[in-house]
């Protein structure tokens, strides 16, 4: 955790054991760190500006492995074709075919490095910040997957096919409206829904539990009793586990809202349900 966000948490739960009030573990609202302005609409915040690091970093990056590429690839650039390739194979062709893919890989591998960064960037100092554990981020990613899938589902089938397609064909004719309802539901409300809270939920989530270790850790480590700081220890530890799950939780992650991606994408074009 970066000296930002100890220095934020810190006098909460320091104002509180000086009162004999014992921990207070840190909240959501311990997590707001605007860098420039104090309005929630305009102020820029730390999650912004790792943002913009992160990207930067990762197009410094793709600029560097590619710049040379040959036959015989350097470390960097077998780095890079090893991911592109992951994605490129392992989600673009094997969920939305070999026929259709090729045109959305380029979104597929920008949103799995963007994300897959991102996250990680909540274990890597000096971020240590997932900026995915904030709301408006994976709204954000939502949004630019959810107008992809419905506008080449409607530029394959056309406006009213789109609509048709939702229900399968061959249904019994008192039971198509019930189906479509349903499926309208699920393509335009829940889809979007599920994929934004589940990249959110898991993110703040993880994070939350680094920080409570960690802090709860310095709590018990200075608390002043041996028992307390043998706890303290045993809570620093836990922190070092849970930063190498909470990695894989970070990559995996990216995997699925990507691997959804290309379901989504392939359901929309698909010439059958």
């Amino acid at each position: 955790m970066s000296h930002v966000q100890v220095a934020a948490l810190l006098p909460a739960w320091a104002a509180a054991s000086g009162n004999g009030e014992g921990f207070i573990p840190p909240a959501p609202a311990d997590f707001w760190h605007p860098l420039f302005g104090t309005s929630g609409e305009w102020a820029f915040t730390r999650p912004m500006l790792v943002s913009l690091c992160v990207t930067a970093l990762v197009s410094l990056f793709l600029w560097f492995a590619t710049r040379r590429a040959s036959a015989v690839p350097t470390k960097s650039q077998f780095m890079l074709e090893y991911v592109y390739d992951f994605v490129r194979n392992g989600v673009g062709r094997d969920m939305i075919g070999a026929r259709d893919f090729r045109q959305f890989v380029p979104l597929l591998f920008a949103l799995f490095m963007f994300i897959w960064v991102n996250n990680l960037a909540g274990v890597i100092p000096p971020f240590q910040n997932p900026t995915t554990a904030r709301i408006g981020f994976p709204i954000a990613l939502t949004l630019v997957v959810y107008l992809t899938y419905h506008f080449v589902g409607v530029r394959k089938h056309g406006f009213g096919g789109y609509f048709k397609s939702l229900v399968p064909s061959g249904l019994p004719a008192w039971i198509v409206p019930a189906i479509f309802v349903l499926e309208f539901i699920t393509k335009f409300i829940t889809q979007p829904l599920t994929l934004t809270l589940r990249l959110f939920g898991n993110m703040f989530a993880g994070h939350m539990l680094l920080v409570l270790f960690i802090l709860g850790g310095e709590f018990l480590l200075f608390s002043g009793t041996a028992f307390n700081a043998i706890a303290g220890v045993g809570s620093f530890a836990m922190a070092i586990i849970f930063t190498l799950f909470e990695v894989l939780i970070q990559s995996l992650q990216a995997y699925v809202f990507t691997l959804l991606t290309a379901s989504y994408i392939h359901s929309a074009i698909a010439d059958e349900h």
